[in-house]
């Protein structure tokens, strides 16, 4: 006599397997890359490319990050907590001090006529650097900038930086513009 294999209900299958995918998705943990956000300056016309203006030593802020993650501002050793007051001393050249970068006066939407810094972030590396270091001092720049704007925003209109509308936004960026410049990674310390 002939048994019949009972057949095994699948329509709860589809189900189930919906339910495990789902919670696999929800349960894993991705890694999320860091990285840099930055907005690249526009191509410059050719003509224009040739003219390169020349900027006095004293407007340039010398960053070196070496293989073994250590920090040189100014040829001299600085620890990375001292990098944003140090970076925002520079920009800003509160006292007009002749070691610091030149200033010159613009005429600002909102704010009238204003001394701007003519001081430029130069961050240069070792190819043994690792990218976490080199997060954490582009991190600091861009802190100290942010923290500039900030200052500004509340001592002339009341609010934080993010909070004001793009047209006064554009007015205190004019002031302090984020202007870094990243040199190629170099072997400097020989790893």
């Amino acid at each position: 006599m002939l048994r019949e294999v009972p057949e095994i209900p699948s329509a709860s299958i589809a189900d189930i397997a919906f339910i495990l995918l789902l919670f696999f998705i929800i349960a894993t943990t991705m890694d999320t890359d860091s990285g840099i956000a930055r907005r690249l300056p526009p191509l410059q016309p050719e003509q224009e490319m040739v003219k390169q203006p020349q900027i006095k030593e004293r407007n340039v802020f010398v960053v070196l990050l070496n293989k073994d993650d250590q920090l040189l501002v100014e040829n001299k050793p600085l620890n990375i907590n001292q990098l944003r007051e140090t970076t925002k001393e520079f920009i800003e050249n509160p006292y007009n001090n002749e070691k610091l970068p030149e200033k010159e006066v613009i005429d600002v939407p909102f704010l009238g006529k204003y001394m701007v810094s003519k001081g430029v972030l130069s961050l240069q590396n070792d190819r043994g650097t690792t990218f976490g270091a080199y997060l954490e001092v582009q991190n600091e720049l861009v802190a100290a900038y942010n923290e500039l704007r900030d200052e500004l925003a509340i001592r002339k209109f009341g609010k934080r930086f993010d909070n004001l509308d793009y047209e006064k936004q554009e007015a205190i960026k004019k002031i302090y513009p984020q202007k870094i410049s990243e040199a190629e990674p170099k072997n400097i310390g020989g790893k």
